[in-house]
């Protein structure tokens, strides 16, 4: 696991968000935000990856309503309040724009942040990210377990580990698990049109095995002006942040240093 260069808390609309800070960059320069999955934590998701991309400019990495260190409030978990929190942090920081790395739930708050706030985003990158609920396939959807797209038992026992080691309380672990099942299939906010609105240069990433269609994102990169997409091969929704050899590189290009 990647250990934090620092770590915090911020008071956020009534949430305490932890928070981390990796690396440092040239004065000036955009840090870069990183926005881990539903029911993850920053480590779960990014520890693969974050040296590299700490390397040369600063990371700031928060923990979701109800994620990790993040302590859970009354609020329902929304897409739209996750991108709030996450603007709430950027003024907290003092972070007037930044580049953004969102993976599935944290994809999905990067592109609110994009669609609803565009001036805030430098760059924006969106790993297993859709834009509308028929994005996913049906075996995600209404899941039976059996699917080889959905976490494996192995992947649920380590969150429900990091939960217990991380969570202010890990008692509620199951209520946790069905606020994040209820935001990950709400409706989501945005038509054809937000996405043709968007003016950020935009890097789409998926898995050829994911939660996320391919035919999805492809439809993506025509409505997004100047998206890129990459389909990682014999990639599943959670091997895809972990696939160093292809997203290291990919990133770095896309990412640079946030000049």
């Amino acid at each position: 696991m990647t250990m934090p260069n620092s770590s915090a808390y911020a008071k956020v609309n009534g949430l305490e968000m932890y928070y981390e800070t990796h690396g440092a960059g040239p004065e000036g320069s955009r840090p870069l935000v990183l926005l881990h999955g539903g029911g993850l934590t920053v480590g779960l998701t990014f520890s693969a990856v974050l040296p590299t991309l700490a390397a040369g400019r600063r990371v700031v990495a928060p923990e979701l309503q109800g994620h990790g260190h993040t302590a859970d409030t009354d609020r329902a978990m929304t897409v739209s309040d996750l991108a709030s929190d996450v603007v709430a942090l950027l003024d907290e920081l003092g972070i007037v724009q930044a580049d953004f790395l969102g993976f599935s739930l944290g994809g999905l708050t990067a592109l609110e942040i994009a669609v609803r706030h565009p001036e805030r985003v430098g760059r924006l990158a969106l790993a297993a990210t859709m834009y509308t609920q028929d994005g996913v396939h049906d075996e995600v959807r209404v899941p039976d377990y059996s699917s080889p797209r959905l976490p494996s038992q192995d992947d649920f026992q380590e969150m429900a580990d990091t939960y217990a080691a991380l969570a202010p309380h890990p008692e509620h672990f199951q209520d946790f698990l069905a606020k994040v099942s209820a935001a990950a299939h709400a409706p989501l906010p945005w038509t054809a049109d937000d996405l043709r609105g968007l003016r950020v240069p935009t890097l789409l990433l998926v898995g050829d095995s994911d939660f996320v269609r391919v035919e999805h994102a492809a439809e993506m990169q025509q409505l997004i002006p100047g998206a890129q997409l990459a389909v990682l091969p014999a990639t599943t929704h959670m091997a895809l942040m972990q696939r160093t050899s292809l997203m290291v590189p990919l990133l770095g290009e896309f990412l640079g240093d946030g000049g």
